[in-house]
């Protein structure tokens, strides 16, 4: 009998819907929430472990089921959960997938079925009013201590500050939206919640590190900011659709890690560097959690003459790692090495896929501002 519901409960994961977990869109899920009616995989279950009074798990293949947990799973799925507890999610929240970090994950997971945040609209206004302002613990440039500091997001001044003192009458920096990122960087910035916020200066990439102790705070805020852009977005392209505006709200880089880098003579000896891929910019730090780029690279398409190249010149000196990479732009070579073959694959396929990829107008814009730099 037993074992008949068990096979009651497979049968079920074979429908549409089921198959890739309810949260976080990992395939084969292989756990289930008997009291919310839906598979999900095992990171998730630990998430849905920590809401007890919400949800209760069970593996599918190795525990007991009782009749009317398996009808009770029957008569719900993972496409009726999410009619139910996503019916209401905004347009620029960022929902997670198997791959993002876990407080973004388990943030998802808690608004949805803990605070059902989708089916009750007034509980979204933390990171949908148009403004936020709260403490946030940020990195200090120079003595890289973590100090609590004020920060300000005003939708209508288009603009993220914050504050040295929690009195002061001007910020210590404006950030505009229009040119603002943030992404979780919790290996990074050594903290679980940590967020680096990317803006431009003088059209140079300027980071901050920031953490809130509370998951929710710090996830808030990276919905907040997603939504100020959002709104930006709707306003510089009246014409576009959410489906082309939800891409541009927050990146993920497409690589980093460390390199060797020499000069543009190409005489002096090579120096390890730690390198940001940001969309079409390649940024050069001299330590990861710097606050300005060493420099930066615009890589273009290979319409305009942007090309990737294993390897480096046979001339070239004073390297240490062994497996090179040349960059070949309009004006110059630039020519990087790295420790392992397969750090030079992943980097070479990063460049590769920007290569590739025809540049937009606003592209030659900032091709020509690289151009231009003093």
């Amino acid at each position: 009998m037993a074992g008949e519901r068990r096979g009651a409960v497979l049968e079920l994961l074979r429908r549409p819907g089921n198959m890739r977990c309810a949260d976080c869109g990992a395939p084969d899920p292989d756990w289930a929430s008997y009291t919310l009616g839906v598979f999900i995989c095992l990171s998730c279950s630990g998430i849905h472990r920590n809401i007890p009074q919400v949800s209760k798990v069970k593996s599918v293949r190795l525990d007991a089921w009782e009749e009317a947990q398996v009808e009770f799973m029957a008569s719900h799925g993972n496409d009726a959960a999410r009619a139910t507890f996503e019916s209401k999610v905004p347009s620029f929240y960022y929902r997670p997938t198997f791959s993002d970090c876990q407080v973004l994950r388990e943030q998802w997971v808690r608004a949805k079925y803990e605070r059902r945040e989708f089916v009750h609209l007034e509980k979204q206004e933390p990171y949908s009013a148009g403004y936020r302002e709260g403490f946030l613990w940020k990195r200090g440039r120079d003595n890289g201590q973590f100090l609590s500091r004020k920060f300000v997001l005003t939708e209508r001044e288009g603009a993220l500050k914050y504050f040295n003192r929690s009195d002061a009458k001007e910020p210590k920096a404006i950030m505009k939206i229009e040119h603002l990122n943030a992404t979780f960087q919790p290996a990074k910035i050594g903290h679980p919640h940590g967020l680096q916020v990317t803006y431009l200066k003088d059209n140079s990439t300027r980071n901050i590190f920031v953490y809130h102790e509370d998951g929710k705070e710090i996830v808030d805020w990276f919905n907040a900011l997603r939504a100020a852009r959002f709104h930006y977005l709707q306003v510089a392209f009246p014409g576009a659709s959410d489906a082309d505006l939800v891409p541009k709200l927050s990146r993920n880089y497409l690589k980093e890690g460390y390199m060797e880098k020499t000069g543009p003579k190409q005489t002096e000896g090579f120096r390890k560097r730690w390198f940001t891929m940001d969309d079409r910019r390649l940024m050069y730090f001299k330590d990861p959690l710097d606050a300005f780029a060493r420099g930066e690279v615009f890589i273009g398409s290979k319409e305009s003459g942007y090309k990737v190249l294993d390897g480096l010149p046979p001339s070239t000196q004073g390297y240490h790692w062994p497996h090179g990479i040349t960059i070949v732009t309009p004006d110059r070579k630039f020519l990087f090495t790295c420790e392992t073959e397969s750090d030079q694959r992943e980097w070479v396929a990063a460049f590769q896929k920007v290569v590739d990829r025809p540049m937009l107008p606003q592209e030659y814009a900032v091709e020509a501002h690289f151009k231009h730099k003093p």
